[in-house]
């Protein structure tokens, strides 16, 4: 198939390009390159003649959707990406995650090409209902906390893709990412597991926000990646929203311990205020869990790796480097 991944060159965008690319398909990546790298993806385009980069947004293609001319499916990944981004960016991070969905939607829905749209488990909020099912009740914070305004976004995005979905039969999916980390993830822009393994493997003290009793899932990238065109290649899933990632759930005190205890770091952990990380008045929930039986049901999805095995894939090259 001839497909296009939009954030093709960002952290999950590039592994999702080298599986389509494995399985033979053509792939069309359009990436600004903001936060995304062209060295994500340098080795494909230089070994795959099926495999083009478009560095630029979606809003910069043709206005008539030509460039979607002959194209079978899309996967929309390109957004702003971190809670650190999201704070320091927020003009930046709303425009992209509304805007440029918005003008995709447009042009897919002319052509009925089906569509897969990257979501989040922010959309979830303030939800104190855990695990999360995609059909529960959000709640947010105030508007005057920049970090909701990334969830109100991703939100929007949804409301976006279904509405087309509903007038238009535009063949859509909703993917909503809980914390996917592997290889290639940068820290950045505040990603927790790179950025402890950074601090462990240079024997500074990882530093934990906030009290460290807030709960995470992480899922590897490669689950991630192999769910995508399984959802977007089933008809019956087309027109809903799916939770994707892991339900093994740690807190981030107990992340921090097990990366000091597989790298053999010296410098142990320190707890820092919400305040100091991110300004003041920042909002933060406890507990992060997805509820996967709708997935389950859907396409037999199960995560393959377990946290601490991640953990040690990731801590052996990184600390080889």
């Amino acid at each position: 198939m001839k497909i296009v991944v939009t954030g093709g060159a960002g952290f999950i965008g590039s592994h999702l390009v080298e599986s389509l690319l494995a399985a033979g398909h053509d792939v069309h990546v359009v990436d600004d390159l903001s936060t995304g790298r062209r060295s994500n993806i340098a080795h494909l385009l230089d070994n795959f003649r099926g495999c083009r980069l478009s560095a630029c947004r979606v809003s910069d293609m043709p206005a008539d959707g030509s460039w979607l001319d002959g194209v079978e499916q899309v996967y929309h990944l390109a957004a702003a990406v971190g809670v650190k981004l999201i704070v320091e960016q927020p003009v930046r991070s709303i425009e992209n995650n509304v805007t440029q969905v918005a003008t995709l939607l447009r042009q897919v829905a002319d052509r009925k090409i089906p569509t897969l749209i990257a979501s989040s488990s922010e959309v979830y909020g303030k939800s104190a209902k855990v695990p999360f099912c995609e059909d529960d009740d959000v709640v947010y914070g105030s508007t005057r906390f920049s970090r909701w305004s990334y969830a109100m976004s991703k939100a929007l995005d949804e409301y976006l893709a279904l509405a087309h979905y509903q007038t238009d039969g535009l063949p859509v999916v909703a993917a909503r990412f809980f914390n996917t980390v592997g290889p290639g993830q940068s820290g950045q822009y505040g990603m927790v597991v790179p950025r402890f393994i950074a601090k462990a493997l240079s024997n500074q003290p990882i530093e934990v926000y906030g009290d460290g009793r807030q709960t995470r899932c992480f899922c590897h990238v490669g689950d991630v990646t192999d769910a995508l065109p399984k959802l977007l290649g089933r008809p019956e899933c087309h027109g809903q929203v799916y939770n994707l990632g892991s339900d093994e759930e740690v807190s981030i005190a107990d992340l921090a311990d097990r990366v000091i205890a597989m790298t053999g770091s010296r410098a142990g952990r320190v707890n820092v205020p919400y305040d100091s990380a991110y300004g003041s008045g920042f909002d933060d929930l406890t507990r992060r869990v997805p509820d996967l039986t709708k997935i389950r049901a859907a396409i037999g999805f199960t995560p393959t790796k377990k946290l601490d095995d991640i953990l040690r894939q990731l801590i052996r090259p990184a600390g080889n480097e």
